[in-house]
C-alpha cells in the first residue's frame, strides 16, 4: 500500500473528492482513504476526471476528480491498495 494523493476539497452535492496525485492512480485501482493513521474506508476507482474530461490514468501532479462512496475531508490521505 502506498500514498497516491490527498484530499484537497470536497463537493457534498455531487459526492467527488478533489485529489493532488503524488502517484498514478487508473480506473479500477483500489483505493483506501485514511485520516490521521486510521482507515475511513475503501472503494474502487470507478471514473477519474481531469477538467471535467474523462481519463483512465492520471499521474503525479494531476488534480483530478473522484466520485467516493462516503464523505470524505480536506487533507485526507489517498493510498493505493
Amino acid at each position: 500500500m502506498f500514498k497516491v494523493g490527498r484530499i484537497t476539497h470536497y463537493y457534498d452535492k455531487i459526492g467527488v473528492a478533489i485529489v493532488e496525485l503524488d502517484g498514478t492512480l487508473s480506473v479500477g485501482d483500489r483505493v483506501k482513504f485514511t485520516k490521521d493513521g486510521e482507515d475511513l474506508f475503501e472503494q474502487s476507482v470507478d471514473s477519474i476526471q481531469v477538467e471535467h474530461d474523462k481519463k483512465e490514468t492520471a499521474t503525479k501532479g494531476d488534480v483530478i476528480g473522484l466520485k467516493t462512496q462516503k464523505e470524505v475531508k480536506e487533507g485526507v490521505e489517498v493510498f493505493k491498495v
